[in-house]
């Protein structure tokens, strides 16, 4: 990327092309599809790409019926791969990346163009809207935490989000697109991919306005997959071994504070559960716990109330537990790597 800074863009000017991996989403883009075309059809974006992994069901000829333009994997690509290839292809000077299981809002395009309008800003990303179909809890809670940090965090970020995100192609192409070597499964690729984009001189905004909604239906074993393998244990060896912890999203100060919280109140459950420490100091520490989430749990109250609150604030902790174990890990990993 060039170091000299353009002018301001004209919103009318920007032109975009969404590119939509998919394998087997037929059920998805049903619904996630018929927002992009009807963007495109009213000129707000250029075309709509959808690259077929390889689907063994009818994703592709779905997807060219509802007037997406189709491109075919060639071979189980993964995500990455594809967004890559139909990156270099795309009409578009802004590559709008969504997944096949989110639906954009309607002013979707509208909120992704105000982003870039300042000349700086190479990529920007949205959030979940806080309202997912799935009913189940851990879906709903799942849903509501991306919502909350999404809204909470610094506008200026530091990685990249690709299931609802945008990136300038020139700025894409310059840093090589989604590291699909070192993820050859869909993992942080997006993530390591935001941290490339500011090395080379960009910005990355967050807009809590470029909303979507999530239709991925969480169950425990493939959310505990999902978090430990493909999130917590790769992004905590990336900040060890080349970026260092970021104060950002969810491994920012503060929750590094509170993750201490939630070690701390699974050892005192197993000091009161084995009749050293009296039931009190569990109630208490329940109640600092509460109070330091805050914050999320006016937002689970508000959205589902005091049951799922209470049940969310608890679960979250132990998220903070198998994350914090991913990384003590990972960080004990790097350790004897460099003996």
């Amino acid at each position: 990327m060039s170091n000299q800074e353009p002018p301001a863009q004209d919103l009318s000017k920007i032109s975009v092309s969404v590119i939509m991996p998919v394998y087997n989403g037929k059920d998805f883009i049903a619904r996630s599809l018929p927002p992009l075309v009807k963007m495109m059809k009213s000129g707000e974006i250029v075309e709509v790409i959808v690259v077929d992994d390889s689907s063994t069901d009818n994703t592709a000829e779905l997807a060219m019926e509802m007037g997406a333009r189709v491109m075919p994997s060639g071979g189980r690509l993964g995500p990455g791969a594809a967004r890559n290839m139909a990156a270099t292809d795309a009409k578009g000077d802004i590559l709008w990346f969504v997944d096949a299981d989110v639906i954009v809002h309607e002013d979707a395009a509208e909120q992704l163009k105000k982003g870039f309008i300042e000349p700086d800003v190479v990529s920007v990303f949205g959030s979940y809207d806080d309202k997912p179909p799935a009913r189940n809890f851990l879906s709903q809670y799942k849903n509501l935490v991306h919502h909350y940090y999404h809204h909470q965090a610094s506008r200026d970020a530091s990685t990249f989000w690709a299931g609802c995100g945008a990136i300038r192609k020139d700025a894409f192409l310059y840093v090589g697109g989604f590291d699909i070597e070192t993820y050859k499964r869909p993992s942080i690729e997006d993530i390591e991919l935001g941290y490339r984009l500011i090395e080379a001189g960009g910005r990355i905004l967050l807009l809590p306005e470029l909303l979507s909604t999530h239709l991925k239906v969480w169950r425990f074993m493939n959310l505990i997959h999902t978090e430990v393998f493909c999130r917590a244990i790769p992004w905590s060896r990336l900040m060890l071994q080349r970026t260092g912890i970021v104060n950002d999203l969810n491994v920012g100060v503060a929750e590094r504070l509170r993750a201490l919280l939630a070690g701390l109140l699974l050892l005192i459950l197993i000091l009161v559960a084995t009749n050293i420490l009296p039931w009190w100091l569990l109630l208490m520490m329940l109640i600092i716990v509460t109070t330091a989430n805050t914050g999320l749990f006016k937002t689970f109250l508000n959205r589902k109330g005091i049951f799922f609150a209470i049940g969310g604030i608890l679960f979250h902790q132990v998220y903070y537990i198998y994350s914090s174990a991913a990384f003590a890990w990972c960080w004990l990993e790097n350790m004897v790597h460099k003996i």
